[in-house]
């Protein structure tokens, strides 16, 4: 064959290397409210590296270090990763006082706790994340420190202090000295660690706690100052006052606010079956009409200062897998960032601290793992999900249906929290008429018909359907088909003719 007939034979693959090219470097960035978080304490994670186990006591998982480390996470990356999970949440990593295993007694803001691994590790921990197209924060303590911190004995730090010390009903925290945080000394020394730890690390964000401990100004120039290190960075909080308005936190440049409103509502719903999901689109209607960035607050079940959202269920004789699924479903279909505490893949069950942190068990539930997978993934291919608004179409006693729009694609999400099968008839103004609906999850159909769409769950399961063309035959599709054969047919016999007139020997 002649070198140019090769060339045209190669045309439409250069055309199609250079079309892939083109459309992965048009990635678009990832925003915060695109993330899927997963949040773990890392001392009851995962052990990875038997040499920093000074102190480890397993007999007393109440007051003593339990092993998990920087390296332990290392080696659980992929099984985060294969969960759909795009950030990792660490607890505080700070060095922290004698038994400090939950992070919250800090003793040096410059140093990870031994127990932990090396600033190194914590390196390496980020660096393998990004290798796999993941995040990594931690929870940076701004208000308190540990009773032994060398300021606490330093009287040219007294005033860095508030006389009262902390009050709180977590035995972690209370009787903790507070930080002034109205003193511009404590405010330029946290401002400057946080800068140092992404320069040192290159960790991609942090989690502010008792932000409404602080005056918003501090808020400005911290976010500020951690943005002119990483214009990505990303910023979250939570409000000890709980119910506070967090618009001005946003504003401030704390985007991931803990929409702690949403958390009861939230675990009521789902906890128990025939309930009604209205305290949710409640919740949803006031936060789109108050907060700048509503898709971007975070929503959540449980944490490390709370009972297990398991425990609800248990409580309420309710089977946990069946009650985590439709509750997880929720969580990944409306608009705010859904933030997993780690455990909730095999339901861990547990009261107040500290037995709502055991140490993680990795004989987990496969089918619960493998439903997370799989909503996740929904999640991150579909925009309208993370950056989409939201819109009830339907909500009668636990069965719930909504849209999600975002730049022209459309989402339906159809939930049953229900003990019957549900049929619901959505009028097609309110989605679009003559389309149909796809489904996602479990590849139902749902076509436009009479200006309505039919949409039928069974019991206690759910849908995520995309909005699309009614299918037919694609005419112009079909045609470029045969197209390409013909003319490949025609190119293959002249390339043959001008083949057999060069070739003296074959015969006629």
């Amino acid at each position: 064959m002649s070198k140019k007939s090769l060339v045209f034979l190669l045309i439409p693959f250069l055309l199609f290397s250079a079309a892939f090219s083109a459309s992965a470097d048009k990635k678009e960035e990832r925003l915060w409210e695109d993330e899927i978080v997963y949040s773990l304490m890392v001392d009851r994670f995962n052990n990875g590296d038997n040499s920093n186990d000074e102190g480890v006591d397993l007999s007393d998982p109440a007051n003593k270090f339990q092993g998990g480390d920087f390296r332990g996470i290392i080696q659980k990356l992929d099984y985060l990763k294969d969960m759909g999970f795009t950030t990792i949440m660490l607890s505080p990593v700070f060095k922290n006082e004698e038994n400090g295993f939950h992070g919250e007694w800090v003793n040096d803001f410059y140093e990870t706790d031994p127990h932990f691994g090396t600033i190194d590790e914590l390196r390496e921990l980020v660096n393998e994340a990004h290798n796999k197209d993941m995040k990594i924060m931690f929870e940076f303590v701004t208000t308190h420190v540990g009773q032994n911190h060398p300021w606490t004995k330093d009287p040219s730090k007294k005033d860095w202090f508030k006389t009262e010390a902390m009050d709180s009903d977590n035995k972690w925290l209370n009787g903790l000295p507070q930080l002034d945080l109205n003193n511009r000394e404590v405010q330029r020394y946290l401002i400057d660690a946080a800068k140092w730890w992404i320069g040192e690390t290159g960790v991609d964000g942090f989690s502010l706690s008792g932000i409404d401990q602080a005056p918003i100004e501090f808020w400005a120039d911290f976010s500020a100052a951690v943005k002119e290190q990483n214009d990505h960075f990303y910023l979250t909080g939570t409000a000890s006052g709980g119910t506070e308005d967090l618009k001005k936190y946003q504003e401030a440049g704390i985007a991931g606010v803990v929409d702690s409103a949403m958390t009861k509502p939230l675990r009521d719903s789902y906890s128990i079956i025939d309930v009604s999901s209205k305290s949710l689109m409640d919740v949803w209607e006031k936060n789109s009409a108050v907060y700048p960035d509503p898709q971007s607050l975070g929503a959540l079940f449980d944490d490390r200062n709370s009972t297990r959202y398991t425990k609800d269920m248990v409580d309420k004789k309710q089977y946990p897998g069946a009650r985590w699924k439709l509750a997880l479903f929720y969580l990944y279909t409306q608009p705010e960032v859904p933030v997993v505490f780690y455990g909730t893949e095999i339901a861990v069950n547990g009261d107040l601290p500290p037995d709502n942190v055991p140490v993680m068990n990795f004989r987990a539930d496969e089918e619960l793992m493998e439903f997370i997978g799989r909503i996740g993934m929904i999640r991150q291919e579909q925009k309208a999900l993370s950056r989409g608004d939201m819109e009830l179409l339907y909500e009668k006693d636990g069965m719930l249906v909504f849209k999600r729009e975002y730049e022209g694609e459309t989402v339906v999400a159809a939930i049953n929290n229900t003990t019957k099968d549900q049929t619901v008839v959505i009028p097609s103004e309110k989605i679009e008429n003559d389309k149909e609906l796809r489904g996602l999850f479990a590849s139902d159909l749902v076509k436009s018909e009479n200006g309505k769409y039919k949409i039928v769950v069974d019991r206690e399961m759910m849908e995520v359907y995309k909005l699309a063309d009614k299918a037919g035959y694609n005419v112009p599709f079909i045609f470029s088909i045969f197209a390409v054969f013909i003319v490949f047919g025609l190119f293959m016999y002249f390339a043959w003719k001008r083949g057999k007139k060069r070739n003296p020997y074959e015969q006629s």
